[in-house]
């Protein structure tokens, strides 16, 4: 779907921190949604953290680096990393070029499944969500 001009595609959960969840059995991928992606700039470097290591719910456990921008990966939920997309480390731009497929950036290994019912999932949350954000930037 298009809120304001960003497309979040249905069929994801998202976080406040506006990353994207999909749900693969008891494996959540997580990527950078395109309201982030749009505000970072050209994403050139991803710190991609070892598989293993646990995460913890609003917690950073890596860094996500643009042109103009440093920012934090918050996980969602509480869980282990058991895969990340290697590809970024030499092509970071795929999560501008291709957020939602080649650009996903971790595979987590859910603690709770029961946590991704505090995620952002219907068009009415979302686009408050976009909107807010969009008013808290601007005023920046």
């Amino acid at each position: 779907m298009d809120i304001k001009g960003y497309n979040i595609p249905e069929g994801l959960l998202y976080d406040e921190n506006h990353f994207w969840v999909r749900e693969e059995g008891d494996i959540i991928v997580i990527g950078m949604d395109d309201f982030a992606q749009k505000m970072a700039g050209e994403i050139v470097y991803v710190q991609l953290p070892d598989i293993g290591k646990t995460v913890e719910k609003g917690k950073k456990f890596a860094k996500i680096e643009s042109g103009k921008w440093l920012g934090k990966a918050i996980s969602p939920v509480n869980g282990e990393i058991i895969a990340v997309n290697e590809d970024l480390e030499a092509n970071p731009g795929l999560i501008n070029e291709d957020g939602y497929g080649k650009g996903w950036m971790y595979k987590v290994k859910i603690n709770d499944k029961s946590e991704l019912g505090n995620l952002l999932k219907t068009e009415d949350e979302l686009t408050k969500k976009i909107e807010d954000d969009i008013k808290k930037y601007s005023d920046v």
